[in-house]
């Protein structure tokens, strides 16, 4: 057990029961435990299995390809639709982390067999999202701004993407985009911009 997760523990007030149970738990399944990006972090081979973190109204376990995992119980969470590889457990008690012990473990073994056998989620890609039509109108009125658009990388055309269509309402997606096409001199050099300006 790394003493970084152990101090991690120590400074824990909300979870802190829960954060216990749940390393007991992934410690058995022979995983080495460490501490990454300020969160108990379990590996297989140096690859990534299971991460431990809290939030304000829950605890939970993330299975960082939990999208491959089979799930027969229907406990893992996509956090949101855009999330494609991870997936939670989530618990809010003690008694629902002792209760899900056994389905915990056995997704925790698949995890681990997931690494051995090397599987990788298939990512979709760029062209698989869809573009919301108040950009499409304006890549179609200016030559100038599809070029622009089309020489961003496709991580960068997702983020513009997935930034566009979050907004639920039609007029707040064309508010969206009529700023970052008004106020970015250059698309390539512009990271969509917070939804303040919305």
């Amino acid at each position: 057990m790394s003493p970084k997760v152990d101090a991690f523990l120590r400074r824990q007030e909300t979870w802190r029961k829960e954060f216990t149970k749940l390393r007991e738990i992934i410690v058995a399944c022979d995983l080495t435990e460490d501490l990454k990006w300020g969160q108990p972090c379990y590996s297989h081979d140096g690859k990534n299995v299971i991460l431990m973190h809290g939030f304000k109204e829950y605890c939970a376990v993330l299975f960082p390809k939990g999208a491959l995992l089979k799930d027969p119980k229907g406990v893992l969470v996509q956090q949101t639709k855009n999330v494609q590889a991870s997936r939670q457990i989530r618990f809010t008690s003690l008694a629902e982390v002792l209760r899900t012990a056994k389905t915990l473990e056995a997704y925790i073994r698949e995890a681990i067999e997931v690494e051995k056998a090397g599987l990788k989620v298939p990512f979709k890609r760029t062209k698989d999202f869809e573009m919301p039509e108040e950009l499409e109108s304006k890549l179609e009125a200016s030559a100038a701004l599809k070029e622009a658009f089309e020489g961003l990388t496709p991580g960068r055309q997702r983020g513009y993407l997935l930034y566009f269509a979050q907004a639920k309402q039609a007029k707040t997606r064309e508010a969206r985009v009529a700023y970052t096409c008004r106020h970015r001199a250059s698309a390539t050099r512009a990271c969509p911009p917070s939804t303040a300006h919305a």
